[in-house]
């Protein structure tokens, strides 16, 4: 088992509705910034982070978690994409701890985010197996001058499937702009691709839960309804194919996010979004 079947899953947690700006209707109406578009912009942020986090994991992980000296899982090359030349990697093998360090200015990465700080990761032993636990936790850790805070654990359930746990995690936004603050459970169960080489016939079906507290100060709740489903097909992996979550304040405001609105699970940035007795169309950043 190659641990990109937590990579390449967990770059799947983003609520990308948690990106849209802008729909298109007959009058092509913007959806203006109500609490409920604020909290799904609030859980996108923090989901996408937890996926470019869990992407360096994985390629920064040893092939032998028993030796310090161990070549990464997916070799330099692949490393020296998703790691730049101001960020330096080191593993511990008598402590099973990976650290990522960012350096204390910002370092300008490959995804166009500037970093800054420390991501460590423990290993509960050889983590390829089923019942293995990751343990991540950020020291001092800014993205784009936003510092993020919180716990991830990562449960491996063996063939290709795993558990992520977020505990206590928030960001407190630049320049005064508020924190926003949310737990979440979420499971991602491989459906196709386990045991191949290639990330591109790999799919997984996601479901679970997110609570927590908008940077407006409102509480709220993100619901998978339908299982999102991820396919690293050419053209797929940037948004979620199908699924749909449904995002609930505590103030009475709901919104539902589907990410297929038309029933055909095309690799597309299209979705919609109803809130409030009307359905939006919207395309995905």
């Amino acid at each position: 088992m190659r641990f990109t079947t937590t990579r390449h899953a967990a770059a799947s947690v983003a609520l990308a509705g948690g990106l849209l700006l802008t729909a298109s209707c007959k009058k092509n109406t913007e959806i203006t910034a109500t609490d409920d578009v604020v909290s799904a912009q609030d859980a996108g942020l923090g989901d996408e982070e937890n996926a470019a986090t869990s992407d360096l994991i994985e390629a920064a992980a040893p092939q032998d978690a028993t030796a310090s000296a161990s070549a990464t899982v997916v070799g330099a090359a692949e490393l020296a994409r998703l790691l730049p030349p101001c960020a330096t990697r080191t593993y511990d093998a008598a402590t099973r701890t990976l650290t990522l360090n960012f350096g204390p200015t910002n370092c300008l990465c490959p995804d166009g985010r500037y970093r800054r700080g420390v991501i460590t990761a423990v290993f509960s032993g050889p983590y390829r197996q089923a019942g293995a636990v990751v343990t991540i936790n950020r020291t001092g850790y800014f993205v784009n001058d936003n510092q993020h805070l919180g716990t991830r654990i990562i449960t491996n359930l063996g063939g290709g499937s795993f558990d992520l746990a977020v505990q206590n995690a928030s960001i407190l936004f630049a320049n005064g702009g508020g924190t926003t603050s949310w737990s979440s459970q979420r499971r991602y169960t491989r459906t196709a691709g386990f045991g191949t080489p290639s990330i591109l016939d790999d799919a997984y079906s996601i479901t679970g839960s997110l609570m927590g507290t908008n940077r407006r100060g409102i509480d709220y709740t993100a619901t998978i309804q339908q299982p999102l489903v991820k396919k690293f097909a050419v053209g797929c992996a940037r948004h979620f194919v199908a699924g749909t979550i449904e995002l609930t304040n505590t103030n009475g405001k709901a919104m539902l996010l589907n990410y297929d609105p038309t029933g055909t699970q095309a690799c597309d940035n299209v979705a919609s979004v109803a809130s409030n007795g009307r359905t939006y169309t919207i395309h995905l950043r």
